[in-house]
């Protein structure tokens, strides 16, 4: 029962005071509630200010004049005056404190929560197109079940966690992070297309060229052999798998085959070779016929016999 702070009372009133959030939460960790004083009315509190004054009394003023010179002694005094003062039997009652404690008290109480309150922080924010919110304060990104995308989410996040809700159900929990532009990801909380770009490596491209065909994989492997980064060319092997779904596969598999014996590996290079049906072209190639025996045909021996020049004019000219 506190008095009408503001640390503890957003906005005091008679009947339906609005209590911190902070206070709010600490009450609900420790299993307790907060019900504030009237304002102006210390009649509310007549228990609390008497024993105050009681403590005041039986504890500081015995202390007064003594000197200590350490905090383990001091409490060890203070110790000794509380406990006296417990175990003195009260007016117009026959008992003290700690035999009430001891009897109608110690056995209605609940043990301590086993983790410590931590202070939390409210805010609500809506679930980006790329499954991700992101906390302004510390400007990271947690990632958010895919099917609240573009919805409102409320986010309670403490010093070590962060906790995500919908209509008042958790459906994300995060450790919390202090990296600045950093994600932190479930991946189930990704759908299809997003977990494809977590899965992108050289060896996903290939082990999945290597299910569609075995001239596509030979391709691939080619692709990142090559002197640049690997984020470059994931464009490059998702247009080879593009042409691969929309052209047939002896096509494809010809085109991709005057790519690797061209030594040119762009997508664009395929494309070409499929729009202007060069592969169609080489199929469709005449037989070659050969040519009938005739006396007047040479064949490479005559062109390889050396034949003396002869002159027509005279040594003498």
């Amino acid at each position: 029962m506190p008095d009408n702070l503001k640390s503890a009372v957003t906005k005091a009133s008679r009947y339906e005071p609005d209590i911190n959030r902070a206070l709010e939460d600490f009450a609900n960790h420790y299993g307790t509630t907060v019900v504030p004083a009237r304002v102006a009315a210390p009649k509310d509190k007549a228990l609390v200010e008497n024993q105050v004054k009681l403590i005041y009394n039986r504890v500081y003023a015995k202390l007064r004049d003594m000197e200590f010179f350490d905090l383990p002694t001091l409490n060890e005094a203070i110790g000794e005056k509380v406990k006296a003062h417990n175990q003195t039997r009260m007016q117009l009652k026959p008992y003290c404190r700690e035999e009430r404690f001891l009897a109608e008290e110690k056995k209605m109480l609940a043990p301590l929560p086993e983790q410590p309150y931590e202070l939390k922080s409210y805010t609500e924010l809506t679930v980006n197109k790329n499954n991700y919110i992101m906390i302004y304060e510390d400007k990271h990104y947690y990632s958010v079940p895919y099917r609240f995308i573009g919805q409102k989410v409320k986010v309670i996040y403490t010093r070590n966690m962060v906790y995500i809700y919908h209509k008042g159900k958790q459906v994300a929990a995060h450790i919390r992070s202090y990296v600045p532009g950093g994600y932190t990801t479930v991946r189930e909380h990704l759908c299809s297309f997003h977990q494809h770009y977590l899965d992108r490596s050289p060896q996903y491209y290939i082990d999945r060229a290597g299910e569609k065909s075995p001239v596509l994989r030979q391709m691939v492997t080619l692709i990142f052999q090559q002197d640049r980064y690997p984020e470059q060319l994931y464009k490059t092997c998702d247009g080879l798998f593009s042409l691969f779904r929309k052209t047939e596969l002896q096509h494809f598999e010809k085109a991709c085959q005057m790519g690797i014996d061209y030594q040119n590996y762009s997508y664009r290079f395929i494309l070409n070779l499929l729009q202007n049906r060069v592969t169609e072209d080489q199929q469709a190639s005449p037989i070659e016929k050969k040519l009938p025996k005739h006396e007047n045909l040479r064949g490479k021996q005559y062109y390889q016999t050396q034949i003396p020049f002869k002159s027509n004019t005279n040594e003498s000219d």
